[in-house]
Parts: C-alpha cells; structure tokens; sequence
C-alpha cells in the first residue's frame, strides 16, 4: 500500500509486513491464548501501524461463530453491577472476545434489546437475575439456543445457567450481626421497586432475621433508587417517626448507608453509640465514610469472571461443568457497627 492510500489493510498484508502466516493472525484476534504474548504484541502493533481493523462481523457470518457476548443490566448506576462487568469484559479480552452493553431497566425495553441482540447473532448472553422477563424475551431466549447466564442467582429455577449467592442469606446474616451487637430496634431502608426481586430478597432476609430473634420486622421504608444519598435521610425520617426508639438501620446499598451517616452528623449522633448503620456492596465510599461502613461485600467481579467461565465452556464445548456456580460474598466488619 502506498501512503496515503484509503484500500483497507487485509489479513494477508498484516500477515506479511508482521513476518507471521495468516493463521497466526487470525489466532491473534480470534484465540489470542494460542499464541505467544511477544507475537501477539508484534502482531497488534503491526496492525495498528498499518491500520488492520479484522472484520469480525464477516467472520462470524462466514463461520457461523460469532466472537461477542452481550450483557444485559438494569442499571449502570449501580457499583455491583460495574464490577460484575468490569471482571466480565476483562475475561472475554483474554479469550478474544468482545463485550457488547445495553441497560434495560423494564421488561418492555429488555425484550426490545434481545430483538435487536440476537439478530447479531452474540455467541451469549449474560443477564441479572431478578429482572422480570417478558414472555415474548423468555421465547427469544428459548428458540435462540444460544447460552445465557444469569448473574446474582445461584439456584434453580434458571433460564440456563447461573451464578451469584442468596441475597436473602446475606441480608439476614448482616442483621444477625447487628441483633448480636445488642440492638432491638433496627430498620430496614430499601428500594421501591416491587418488580426487582432482588431488593425484595434482601428485604425479606432482613425480615427473617428479625423474626428470629423475637423483634420487629415491620420497621421498613422503601425509598427511591434515583434518591442516591439523599434516601438514607428519608429511611431515618420515616423509621424515627414510627419507631422513636430506632437504634440502627440495615440498608439496601452502601449509597443508602453513606446517606444515613451523613444524616446522624446533622444530628449530632455518635456511630456506633448512638447508631448503628449496615450497608450492602462495599463500594469505594464504604471504606472512607467516617466512621468506616460495615457492609457486605458482594464479589462483583469474581461472578463476572465465572459467568464468563461459564459461557465461554459451553460455547466451545457444548457442556459446562457445573450449571450453577456459587461465588461467595463477606460481611467486612469497619466501625458504623
């Protein structure tokens, strides 16, 4: 090619100018674990000198094989979630694939995305378990045959495969933990969002603890997840005025948490002394909100690691070892408890 030249680069020409085979250089894009890390690098930096973009599209037509996995999730403002996707794309590059995003926070727009997805024939598909699925999504789905994992799920029943933990065990261990510290009056802030089953698990896990140890599982508030901070305040409000003995609240996520710390500084409240606060996540904030946020941490990015495992068995095997993985989550213990 001539400088300046608008011909596109082929695989051929890459092959040349990086003194490989063009077998090598479809392994570099394609199965980059078959080839040696130095003749990767060689083959890449050629390729960006050269201005090689492998067509990926025609490929996948021409073998049948596509190389993207689509992630559908409900939200992108959720730290779990970034995390889950973070360790899931991380993987796929690995193994010469390529991750392909869309949010869909409702069941009509999740089944307008698997229209549109599928006819781009992804290799799989990864989903958040808890999300409802219309009967129309559940039929893409089924007559696809492509893999799907469903992530923060650990149990039957699946559309495919799974991986996650109980959300109910952990909300009701980290109430458990907060019933042993001595508290007998303790609320639960949660998310309005009576279609997400996720919310309503750890709810019901926070309930059940309470039901054990003989106290009050009726202190619950429901705020909006669009509050952000501002909903720890709004639970403190609400419980308070309901129960003026609150001595703790057990929270939905750390964003939730942080907010009711903020509000026990506008109150001049000691934490733990005064009150305690639990949270659900261990984001970044967990960490650094004075007094330093008890929460559980959920491992993210370990079930997207493993949903990636999972997929990417069943693809280029056709089986899988296991069709539901667990990945354990863990109480950090810091100082609001």
């Amino acid at each position: 090619m001539t400088s300046g030249s608008r011909t596109r680069a082929t695989m051929a020409d890459l092959a040349k100018a990086a003194g490989v085979s063009p077998m090598t250089v479809s392994n570099c894009f394609k199965h980059p674990h078959k080839v040696q890390e130095s003749t990767r690098k060689k083959v890449l930096e050629t390729a960006a000198a050269i201005g090689y973009v492998p067509n990926l599209i025609a490929s996948s037509l021409a073998s049948g094989n596509s190389r993207m996995i689509a992630a559908l999730v409900p939200s992108l403002r959720n730290s779990n979630y970034a995390n889950t996707l973070k360790g899931l794309g991380d993987y796929l590059h690995t193994r010469g694939y390529e991750l392909l995003l869309a949010e869909t926070d409702h069941a009509e727009r999740e089944e307008k995305v698997l229209q549109s997805l599928l006819g781009r024939r992804p290799a799989g598909i990864v989903l958040t378990s808890g999300q409802q699925h219309s009967q129309r999504s559940l039929e893409l789905i089924n007559h696809s045959g492509v893999p799907v994992v469903e992530t923060w799920h650990d149990a039957q029943p699946h559309l495919d495969m799974a991986v996650g933990f109980s959300l109910f065990d952990a909300a009701r261990d980290i109430a458990t933990m907060m019933v042993r510290k001595g508290l007998r009056h303790i609320g639960w802030a949660g998310h309005d969002k009576p279609e997400s089953a996720r919310y309503l698990q750890r709810q019901r896990g926070f309930q059940k603890a309470m039901e054990e140890a003989g106290l009050r599982s009726d202190l619950v508030f429901l705020v909006p997840e669009s509050a952000g901070f501002a909903g720890g305040r709004l639970a403190m409000e609400a419980l308070l005025a309901k129960e003026p003995q609150l001595q703790g609240l057990c929270c939905v996520s750390d964003v939730v948490a942080a907010g009711a710390l903020f509000d026990c500084m506008r109150r001049g409240w000691r934490v733990p002394e005064r009150f305690s606060v639990a949270g659900y996540g261990d984001y970044e904030i967990a960490a650094e909100v004075p007094p330093g946020l008890t929460t559980v941490n959920t491992n993210g990015a370990e079930i997207g690691r493993t949903a990636g495992e999972m997929l990417l068995q069943k693809i280029e095997t056709g089986r899988v070892d296991a069709v539901t993985r667990r990945v354990p989550y863990q109480i950090v213990i810091r100082h609001s408890l």
